[in-house]
Protein backbone atom coordinates (compact mmCIF):
# COMPACT_ATOMS: atom_id res chain seq x y z
CA UNK A 1 0.00 0.00 0.00
CA UNK A 2 1.45 3.67 -0.96
CA UNK A 3 2.06 5.92 1.85
CA UNK A 4 0.73 9.24 1.27
CA UNK A 5 1.69 10.36 4.58
CA UNK A 6 3.56 14.32 3.91
CA UNK A 7 6.16 15.48 6.69
CA UNK A 8 7.42 19.35 6.51
CA UNK A 9 10.25 20.18 8.00
CA UNK A 10 11.39 23.48 8.84
CA UNK A 11 14.78 24.65 8.28
CA UNK A 12 16.26 27.17 10.15
CA UNK A 13 18.09 29.37 8.22
CA UNK A 14 19.30 33.49 8.75
CA UNK A 15 18.22 35.92 5.99
CA UNK A 16 20.71 35.58 3.75
CA UNK A 17 19.84 39.22 2.08
CA UNK A 18 22.41 41.44 3.85
CA UNK A 19 25.18 39.40 2.28
CA UNK A 20 23.57 39.08 -0.89
CA UNK A 21 23.35 43.59 -0.96
CA UNK A 22 27.02 43.39 0.62
CA UNK A 23 28.15 41.70 -2.48
CA UNK A 24 26.19 43.75 -4.68
CA UNK A 25 26.97 46.98 -2.91
CA UNK A 26 31.10 46.21 -3.57
CA UNK A 27 31.27 44.88 -7.24
CA UNK A 28 28.76 48.02 -8.22
CA UNK A 29 30.88 50.33 -6.16
CA UNK A 30 34.54 49.06 -7.78
CA UNK A 31 32.67 48.73 -11.57
CA UNK A 32 31.15 51.87 -11.00
CA UNK A 33 34.81 54.14 -10.45
CA UNK A 34 35.77 52.50 -13.50
CA UNK A 35 32.79 53.52 -15.72
CA UNK A 36 33.09 57.03 -14.17
CA UNK A 37 37.17 57.19 -15.27
CA UNK A 38 38.05 57.14 -11.53
CA UNK A 39 40.34 53.84 -12.14
CA UNK A 40 41.09 51.73 -15.68
CA UNK A 41 40.85 48.48 -16.68
CA UNK A 42 38.92 45.84 -15.62
CA UNK A 43 42.06 43.66 -14.09
CA UNK A 44 41.52 44.24 -10.81
CA UNK A 45 37.65 44.31 -10.80
CA UNK A 46 37.75 40.88 -12.17
CA UNK A 47 37.83 39.42 -8.97
CA UNK A 48 35.59 41.34 -7.17
CA UNK A 49 33.11 40.24 -9.78
CA UNK A 50 33.81 36.89 -9.03
CA UNK A 51 34.09 36.75 -5.82
CA UNK A 52 31.55 39.21 -4.27
CA UNK A 53 29.18 40.43 -7.08
CA UNK A 54 28.55 36.29 -8.44
CA UNK A 55 29.64 33.85 -5.50
CA UNK A 56 28.63 36.51 -2.09
CA UNK A 57 25.40 36.32 -4.21
CA UNK A 58 25.16 33.37 -5.73
CA UNK A 59 25.21 32.03 -1.64
CA UNK A 60 22.50 34.37 -0.65
CA UNK A 61 20.42 32.65 -3.54
CA UNK A 62 21.04 29.17 -2.80
CA UNK A 63 19.63 30.38 0.97
CA UNK A 64 16.66 32.29 0.20
CA UNK A 65 15.40 29.02 -1.69
CA UNK A 66 15.93 27.27 1.66
CA UNK A 67 13.55 30.25 3.23
CA UNK A 68 11.27 29.66 0.40
CA UNK A 69 11.59 32.81 -1.27
CA UNK A 70 11.52 32.52 -4.74
CA UNK A 71 11.79 36.59 -5.67
CA UNK A 72 15.13 36.74 -3.42
CA UNK A 73 16.26 33.53 -4.62
CA UNK A 74 15.75 34.58 -8.34
CA UNK A 75 17.30 38.39 -7.94
CA UNK A 76 20.37 37.00 -6.20
CA UNK A 77 20.64 33.55 -8.65
CA UNK A 78 20.41 36.00 -11.67
CA UNK A 79 22.47 38.93 -10.79
CA UNK A 80 24.98 36.36 -9.79
CA UNK A 81 25.47 34.66 -12.70
CA UNK A 82 25.58 37.99 -14.58
CA UNK A 83 28.91 38.57 -12.87
CA UNK A 84 29.87 35.73 -13.60
CA UNK A 85 28.97 35.61 -17.12
CA UNK A 86 30.50 39.58 -17.08
CA UNK A 87 34.17 38.23 -15.60
CA UNK A 88 34.09 35.80 -18.40
CA UNK A 89 33.44 38.24 -21.09
CA UNK A 90 35.95 41.13 -19.55
CA UNK A 91 38.74 37.91 -19.32
CA UNK A 92 37.76 36.80 -23.44
CA UNK A 93 38.45 40.53 -23.94
CA UNK A 94 41.87 40.86 -22.72
CA UNK A 95 43.02 38.21 -24.14
CA UNK A 96 43.14 35.17 -21.37
CA UNK A 97 41.69 32.71 -23.76
CA UNK A 98 43.62 33.25 -26.58
CA UNK A 99 44.10 36.20 -29.32
CA UNK A 100 41.64 34.50 -31.22
CA UNK A 101 38.45 34.64 -29.19
CA UNK A 102 39.54 38.32 -28.17
CA UNK A 103 39.83 39.01 -31.68
CA UNK A 104 36.09 37.42 -32.80
CA UNK A 105 34.44 39.61 -30.01
CA UNK A 106 31.18 41.54 -31.07
CA UNK A 107 30.11 43.53 -28.05
CA UNK A 108 26.69 44.05 -29.66
CA UNK A 109 26.33 40.59 -28.00
CA UNK A 110 26.63 42.29 -24.78
CA UNK A 111 24.14 44.47 -25.75
CA UNK A 112 21.69 41.73 -26.02
CA UNK A 113 22.75 40.43 -22.80
CA UNK A 114 22.03 43.79 -20.92
CA UNK A 115 18.68 44.38 -23.08
CA UNK A 116 17.18 40.63 -21.95
CA UNK A 117 18.64 41.27 -18.53
CA UNK A 118 16.53 44.58 -18.52
CA UNK A 119 13.70 42.56 -19.32
CA UNK A 120 14.12 40.56 -16.55
CA UNK A 121 14.75 43.63 -14.15
CA UNK A 122 11.52 45.21 -15.52
CA UNK A 123 9.21 42.63 -14.02
CA UNK A 124 11.34 42.27 -10.49
CA UNK A 125 11.06 45.64 -10.11
CA UNK A 126 7.29 45.36 -9.74
CA UNK A 127 7.89 42.38 -7.80
CA UNK A 128 10.32 44.39 -5.60
CA UNK A 129 7.07 46.75 -4.88
CA UNK A 130 6.30 44.38 -2.25
CA UNK A 131 9.35 44.27 -0.44
CA UNK A 132 10.71 47.05 0.65
CA UNK A 133 11.30 50.59 -0.36
CA UNK A 134 15.31 50.76 -0.13
CA UNK A 135 15.16 47.30 -2.03
CA UNK A 136 12.27 48.78 -4.77
CA UNK A 137 14.70 52.01 -5.54
CA UNK A 138 17.68 49.13 -5.85
CA UNK A 139 15.76 47.58 -8.47
CA UNK A 140 14.97 51.23 -10.55
CA UNK A 141 18.34 51.69 -10.37
CA UNK A 142 19.04 48.52 -11.75
CA UNK A 143 16.37 49.27 -14.61
CA UNK A 144 18.49 52.88 -15.87
CA UNK A 145 21.77 50.44 -15.21
CA UNK A 146 20.82 47.85 -18.16
CA UNK A 147 18.92 50.08 -20.09
CA UNK A 148 22.18 52.21 -20.13
CA UNK A 149 24.50 49.60 -20.66
CA UNK A 150 22.27 48.57 -23.52
CA UNK A 151 22.37 51.31 -25.28
CA UNK A 152 25.68 52.55 -25.35
CA UNK A 153 26.66 48.91 -26.09
CA UNK A 154 24.56 49.31 -29.51
CA UNK A 155 26.09 53.05 -29.42
CA UNK A 156 23.21 54.73 -28.91
CA UNK A 157 24.11 58.17 -27.47
CA UNK A 158 27.46 56.27 -26.40
CA UNK A 159 28.78 59.21 -24.30
CA UNK A 160 24.70 60.18 -22.53
CA UNK A 161 23.70 56.56 -22.13
CA UNK A 162 27.31 55.33 -20.57
CA UNK A 163 27.18 58.52 -18.08
CA UNK A 164 23.47 56.91 -17.49
CA UNK A 165 25.36 53.72 -16.42
CA UNK A 166 27.89 54.56 -14.62
CA UNK A 167 26.21 57.27 -12.04
CA UNK A 168 22.70 54.42 -11.69
CA UNK A 169 25.60 51.77 -10.67
CA UNK A 170 27.07 53.80 -8.19
CA UNK A 171 23.71 54.88 -6.73
CA UNK A 172 23.39 51.19 -6.75
CA UNK A 173 26.51 50.64 -4.50
CA UNK A 174 25.22 53.49 -1.92
CA UNK A 175 21.57 51.99 -1.62
CA UNK A 176 23.01 48.54 -1.57
CA UNK A 177 25.32 49.50 1.65
CA UNK A 178 22.70 51.05 3.27
CA UNK A 179 19.93 47.87 2.57
CA UNK A 180 23.17 45.68 3.87
CA UNK A 181 23.76 47.49 7.11
CA UNK A 182 19.58 47.53 7.95
CA UNK A 183 19.26 44.37 7.64
CA UNK A 184 22.32 43.52 9.36
CA UNK A 185 21.59 46.56 12.12
CA UNK A 186 17.98 45.76 12.30
CA UNK A 187 18.00 41.74 12.67
CA UNK A 188 20.65 41.91 15.25
CA UNK A 189 19.60 44.33 17.45
CA UNK A 190 15.54 43.24 17.03
CA UNK A 191 15.30 46.94 16.62
CA UNK A 192 14.77 49.10 13.59
CA UNK A 193 17.99 51.23 13.42
CA UNK A 194 17.81 51.76 9.94
CA UNK A 195 14.16 51.81 8.00
CA UNK A 196 14.05 50.22 5.19
CA UNK A 197 10.63 51.43 4.27
CA UNK A 198 7.66 48.80 4.32
CA UNK A 199 6.16 47.36 0.90
CA UNK A 200 4.10 49.56 -1.14
CA UNK A 201 0.78 47.44 -0.43
CA UNK A 202 -0.78 48.12 -3.96
CA UNK A 203 -0.23 44.58 -5.24
CA UNK A 204 -1.30 42.51 -2.33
Amino acid sequence: MENTNERNVKVLVADPSALGLFGLAIITLVASSQKLGLTSGVSLVLPWAIFLGASAQLVACINDFKHNNVFGATAFGAYAFFWYAMGFSWMIQNGVFGEKLAASVDTTQLGVAFLGYLIFTLFMTVGALETNKVLFLIFVCIDFLFLGLSLSSFGIATELTHGIAAWSELIIAILSFYGCAGNVLNSHLKRVILPLGKPFGILK
